[in-house]
C-alpha cells in the first residue's frame, strides 16, 4: 500500500477528543430522551416518527460505535416499532456525510497533494455514509469504477470514548443483573472495534474472502487498489447492486436464491477456514443482477468486522451441532467446555441449551421451512431469550466467552435477512454441505495457509 502507516497525531487517541465525545453522546442522546420524556409527561400521543428521526439524527451525527448498535437493531425484524427501524435503517449507508473540505483534507494527506491526478474523476458527493467512514464513487485512470472509503476524523478518540462508556453501562448492567458477566464481551466489542479502524487491514480481510469465495458465482468480493489505498482510505472496485429489501415482493425462488447465496457467504468461510463476518446488516451487501436483469447473487461490500477464530471453536461449533442431532450429551459439554465455559452443572447446561436448540433449530430439521416457521418475527426468539435470562439469573453469574459476540451477532444478524425474505429453504442441507467432511486438522491448515497468504496472523483470538 502506498501509506500502510498509523493515523497522524493530530487523530491518535487524544484526551480532549475524547471529553468532546463524551459530551456530544450525552448532550445528543440525552436530548431525545428529554422529548420522548416530555410526551409522556403532558399526555400527548406519543410522535414516534418524530422521535425517530430525531434519534437517527442524532446518532447519525455522533458516528463512530454508536452508530453500530443503531444499525444492529435495525437488522432485526420488530426488534423496535416500525418508525424507528425505517430511520435507523437508514444509517447503514445514508449517515450525515463529511463536507468537501474535509474530503480533499483526507485525501491529501493520505495520497498526497497531487491525489486528483490519480483518478480520472472522483465525485464530491459521498454514495454512502455509515459508522465510521463514508464512501465516494471515483473513476481509476484506466477507466475502473472506484469505490473509495474514507474514515471519519477523531473516529480512534471516538472507539476509545464509546467503548468506555459501554464499559460503564455493562458495569451497571452487571450490578442490577448480575445473570451474565460480561467482561470477555466488553474486551471482544473492544478488540474488533479497534481493528475496523485499521483500513489497511480491511484491505487484507477482503483479499481473504475473495481467495475463500473464488469458486462461488453467486457471491462477488472486490478487489482491493492498493496503490490508492492506506491505514485511513481504502479503495476496492465499484460494485453494481439493487439494496436486499428492495427484492422481498420478488418471487420465491429469487428469494431463495439470494437466501442461499447468503448461507453460503457466512457458513462457508467459517467452516472451512475459521472466519467468519461478524457484521451481517442490511447496508454491507447488495444484490446483482445477471444478464437478463433477474437477481443472480449477492456482492459483499464491507469487511472490518471479521473474526477469525482458533480452528478448535469451529471444532465445538460442529460438535454442538452434532450432539443436539444424535442426543449425545457428552459431545454437548465437551463443546460447551471448548468454547471455555466453566463451572458446568446440568442446570447451567440445560440453560445454554435453550438457546443452543434456537440458533440450531432450523439446522437440525431436515425439511424445506422458514427460518422462523410459522413464528411471529416479533415474537422469533423472544421466549427462548426470557427463558434462557430467567434460568441464569438463578444459576449466574456466567461468563460468556468473548468469541460468541461476533458469532452471535452473525447468527441473529444473518437470520434477520432470511426472515426479510421469507426465505423456505432445507437449511439442515444447507449446514450439512458447508461442514461435509469436516476436519479440524484441514481446517487449521486451511486457515494457516490463506491467511498468511494475505499478510494476516493466523488467529485473531488475543
Amino acid at each position: 500500500m502506498s501509506k500502510d502507516t498509523p493515523p497522524t497525531d493530530t487523530e491518535k487517541n487524544r484526551f480532549a477528543a475524547r471529553a468532546r465525545r463524551y459530551a456530544k453522546v450525552g448532550t445528543k442522546v440525552g436530548g431525545v430522551a428529554a422529548r420522548v420524556a416530555s410526551q409522556r409527561f403532558l399526555g400527548a400521543k406519543p410522535d414516534r416518527a418524530g422521535n425517530a428521526f430525531a434519534l437517527a439524527a442524532a446518532l447519525g451525527g455522533l458516528k463512530g460505535p454508536i452508530m453500530k448498535v443503531a444499525q444492529l437493531l435495525a437488522t432485526i425484524p420488530d426488534a423496535v416499532p416500525p418508525e424507528y427501524a425505517a430511520e435507523l435503517m437508514k444509517l447503514q449507508s445514508q449517515a450525515p456525510p463529511m463536507g468537501w473540505a474535509f474530503v480533499k483534507r483526507r485525501m491529501n494527506a493520505e495520497l498526497g497533494a497531487d491525489w486528483q491526478a490519480k483518478f480520472k474523476n472522483f465525485e464530491h458527493q459521498p454514495a454512502a455514509a455509515a459508522s465510521l467512514g463514508q464512501v465516494h464513487r471515483a473513476t481509476a485512470l484506466d477507466g475502473s469504477l472506484l469505490a473509495c472509503k474514507l474514515q471519519y476524523p477523531d473516529m480512534q478518540s471516538a472507539v476509545e470514548a464509546d467503548l468506555n462508556q459501554l464499559q460503564m453501562l455493562f458495569s451497571l448492567r452487571k450490578r442490577f443483573d448480575p445473570a451474565i458477566d460480561t467482561d470477555e464481551m466488553a474486551v471482544e466489542i473492544g478488540a474488533r472495534l479497534r481493528e475496523e479502524l485499521d483500513y489497511a487491514r480491511e484491505a487484507k480481510h477482503a483479499a481473504l474472502y475473495r481467495a475463500m469465495l473464488k469458486d462461488e458465482p453467486s457471491i462477488r468480493v472486490p478487489q482491493v487498489w492498493p496503490e490508492l489505498s492506506s491505514g485511513r482510505l481504502l479503495t476496492m472496485q465499484w460494485m453494481e447492486g439493487s439494496k436486499m429489501l428492495s427484492h422481498t415482493d420478488d418471487s420465491l425462488s429469487v428469494r431463495n436464491k439470494l437466501a442461499t447465496a447468503m448461507f453460503t457467504a457466512w457458513w462457508f468461510p467459517f467452516s472451512r477456514f475459521g472466519v467468519i463476518h461478524g457484521d451481517p446488516h442490511l447496508g454491507n451487501y447488495t444484490v446483482f443482477d445477471d444478464a437478463k436483469g433477474d437477481a443472480a447473487g449477492i456482492n459483499l461490500l464491507d469487511y472490518g468486522c471479521i473474526r477469525i477464530f482458533p480452528p478448535g471453536f469451529v471444532g465445538g461449533v460442529v460438535d454442538l451441532y452434532r450432539g443436539l442431532l444424535e442426543g449425545d450429551d457428552a459431545r454437548v459439554v465437551h463443546a460447551y467446555e471448548t468454547w471455555g465455559f466453566r463451572r458446568l452443572t446440568k442446570p447451567l447446561i440445560d440453560a445454554l441449551n435453550i438457546w443452543a436448540r434456537f440458533i440450531y433449530g432450523p439446522l437440525l430439521d431436515d425439511r424445506v421451512r422458514t427460518i422462523a416457521d410459522g413464528v411471529k418475527p416479533s415474537d422469533y426468539g423472544r421466549k427462548q431469550a426470557f427463558e434462557v435470562h430467567q434460568a441464569l439469573k438463578k444459576l449466574g453469574p456466567v461468563q460468556v466467552p468473548r468469541e460468541f459476540v461476533f458469532m452471535d451477532r452473525a447468527a441473529v444478524g444473518l437470520g434477520a435477512v432470511f426472515l426479510h425474505l421469507a426465505a423456505e429453504l432445507n437449511f439442515y442441507r444447507l449446514f450439512n454441505e458447508a461442514i461435509e467432511n469436516f476436519d479440524l486438522g484441514q481446517v487449521a491448515a486451511r486457515q494457516t495457509a490463506a491467511v498468511d497468504a494475505v499478510g494476516l496472523k493466523s488467529s485473531t483470538g488475543a
